[in-house]
């Protein structure tokens, strides 16, 4: 009998103490929310862009404070305040089921007033049998297209901004991590289906990086590991095997998560023979309430190992993001490469970690601007060699990057 009321003592004792560690304290979420929104104002570079009020902001989302219960409410509450500035690089740190994904395998553009599917992740799509180029979105899980944006929950951005409007769209394109995402839509011949998206499966791919010769040409298809530094070694064996090709192809189409600078800067090392800027940083700095002053400056990348001397193409899409742009502006910075394909992720500015006082996840936000060396914002530039998605039954980019190697050789 002791030992019984013993045990459920013990039970007892740590369900106690396992809610008293886990219970919210608001007071400290105020704390935090005044830190982020002190953050957001002093350091995020793009806060004039955005024209975000942040006094709507405090005014909301203290409000919404009494009513926070659980950590993952508190963490969707820190994940919509960041929502509001309608920046795919403005992130927490950590993710909770009912969080929204950070991309989708489609995007959409609004034209219009419409939002039609204008780009398909065809490279890492494994089963889609259908071409949806094109196709117009009525209607996501049943409810029509406008209400669900309405129903998104940012407060203080102006829904009816093109910019916000269209971000907004391809925000419900990706979805809760615990919530369907079914399409209603009309296709060009004005039939009408559903698709699911959650059926679509993406491939797997489990090496860093793969490389093939056709026709002469080598391809380097990056499997989005521009975050692993052993990328670069594994980039070099690939490289050292294409000496006698007639070009090269890097496929930068799955980068969608980003990477860093020294992997960037080791791939590119092997394209020149004399140190070249790649791009441009542009900051303002501000020191205890005394004049804002501008910094910029260029970033380099010198030569290292056997160089590659032969033409090269670079291919990108909606799905090359963050140092992946970088990447791609940078070879053609360098003029060491054509750039082909569609708009890029358009991950804008270069990205430093924030914590939180009292919570046990931080932020990202973007501490400088980044502009190709011809002074283009990254998050605005255009492939020189642009590709309009039209279909998924033939690989479009890749064609015609093939092609642009063909004329540089004859």
């Amino acid at each position: 009998m002791n030992r019984l009321l013993l045990t459920l003592l013990t039970i007892f004792s740590f369900s106690y103490a396992h809610s008293q560690e886990n219970k919210i304290n608001q007071t400290k979420i105020k704390e935090d929310l005044n830190e982020i929104l002190t953050d957001l104002s002093q350091d995020y570079i793009y806060l004039e862009d955005k024209n975000v009020d942040l006094n709507c902001i405090r005014e909301y989302y203290e409000k919404q404070i009494p009513n926070i219960k659980t950590n993952e409410q508190t963490v969707l509450f820190f994940e919509y305040l960041l929502n509001e500035f309608y920046d795919s690089h403005l992130i927490l740190n950590t993710n909770r089921k009912s969080s929204f994904r950070l991309y989708s395998s489609f995007y959409a553009t609004i034209k219009n007033g419409k939002a039609s599917i204008s780009n398909i992740w065809q490279t890492q799509i494994k089963n889609s049998n259908q071409n949806l180029i094109g196709a117009e979105i009525l209607k996501i899980n049943g409810i029509d297209l406008d209400k669900t944006i309405e129903k998104f929950p940012s407060h203080c951005n102006d829904k009816n901004s093109p910019n916000v409007r269209q971000w907004i769209v391809n925000k419900i394109l990706a979805g809760r991590y615990n919530q369907p995402r079914i399409l209603t839509l009309r296709l060009s011949n004005k039939k009408i289906i559903e698709l699911d998206l959650d059926k679509l499966k993406l491939k797997s791919n489990d090496s860093l990086l793969t490389s093939t010769i056709e026709n002469g040409i080598g391809i380097i298809r990056i499997h989005n590991s521009l975050g692993n530094n052993n990328l670069v070694s594994e980039f070099d064996k690939a490289l050292n095997e294409f000496k006698n090709t007639k070009g090269l192809i890097i496929d930068l189409r799955n980068t969608v998560d980003g990477g860093n600078s020294y992997v960037a800067r080791g791939i590119m090392s092997r394209f020149i023979n004399t140190p070249k800027a790649y791009q441009k940083h542009w900051t303002v700095e501000e020191y205890n309430g005394n004049p804002k002053v501008e910094r910029s400056w260029f970033e380099y990348v010198s030569p290292r190992k056997e160089q590659y001397k032969k033409p090269v193409v670079i291919l990108v899409g909606r799905w090359t993001g963050s140092m992946g742009e970088g990447l791609a502006v940078g070879f053609e910075g360098m003029e060491r490469a054509q750039i082909v394909g569609s708009e890029m992720e358009r991950l804008a500015g270069e990205m430093n970690l924030f914590s939180f006082k009292n919570q046990k996840f931080g932020y990202r936000l973007s501490t400088a601007k980044l502009f190709h060396v011809n002074g283009t914002p990254r998050e605005k530039y255009i492939p020189t060699n642009y590709v309009k998605q039209t279909t998924t039954e033939k690989d479009e980019t890749l064609e015609k990057g093939i092609e642009i190697i063909e004329k540089r050789v004859k």
